[in-house]
């Protein structure tokens, strides 16, 4: 028997128009804040606090703490999909829905590609996690990851040395939350280590400017 929420409580819980705006803004894959959520909905911030505290509860959102803010964003890829089936059953014009946007504001160049701490950030780093995942040579939690041995090989082939476990200080992988593509890049001893590779192989080079 099922523990999950009856099928009517779903669709409750994507029955306001409202709350039904907040995860659907969140299909793509994202994390966003309360704030940039009550803009996309265009609810108050108290009324996406409630909506979002609902979602959670009810298993549609997953909510991570990074910084001094909350993070919100699909709970699993079966809600993704379900989503996806009631907006073509809808026909859902998503060119129309988008029009109020919570795109974070930042330079087109940093957005692309930028360091993090030590580790790589922006559209490429977001690429090359999403790469690592789908080939099955890292595996992400919600705090940690693990390269599996495909993964050792595969990285050994650009250069990328994973350490035996007993010799690491440092956590080997986890995810960090992009700040503007809003998905997760890596970050820890292997993030670091596929950071400096890229800069040896001339694949990214750091474009540091005077202060005048």
């Amino acid at each position: 028997m099922s523990s999950g929420p009856p099928l009517s409580e779903i669709g409750a819980l994507v029955g306001d128009p409202g709350r039904a705006n907040i995860p659907s803004a969140l299909i793509d894959g994202r994390a966003l804040t309360a704030t940039e959520l009550a803009w996309t909905a265009a609810v108050t911030p108290a009324t996406a606090r409630g909506h979002l505290t609902k979602l959670v509860a009810g298993g549609l959102l997953a909510m991570t703490r990074q910084g001094r803010h909350n993070h919100f964003r699909l709970a699993s890829p079966d809600v993704a999909r379900m989503l996806q089936a009631m907006m073509v059953v809808a026909d859902w014009d998503e060119h129309v829905e988008a029009s109020r946007c919570a795109t974070p504001r930042i330079d087109p160049a940093l957005r692309e590609a930028r360091t993090c701490c030590d580790h790589l950030a922006g559209r490429v780093a977001v690429g090359i996690a999403d790469a690592l995942v789908a080939r099955g040579a890292v595996v992400l939690g919600e705090e940690a990851g693990e390269v599996t041995e495909a993964g050792r090989t595969l990285l050994a082939g650009y250069g990328v040395a994973v350490e035996p476990m007993g010799r690491r200080r440092r956590l080997l992988c986890r995810p960090c939350l992009d700040r503007s593509e809003r998905r997760p890049h890596l970050a820890g001893v292997l993030g670091a280590a596929l950071c400096r590779r890229c800069e040896e192989l001339g694949w990214v080079r750091r474009n540091v400017t005077a202060a005048p």
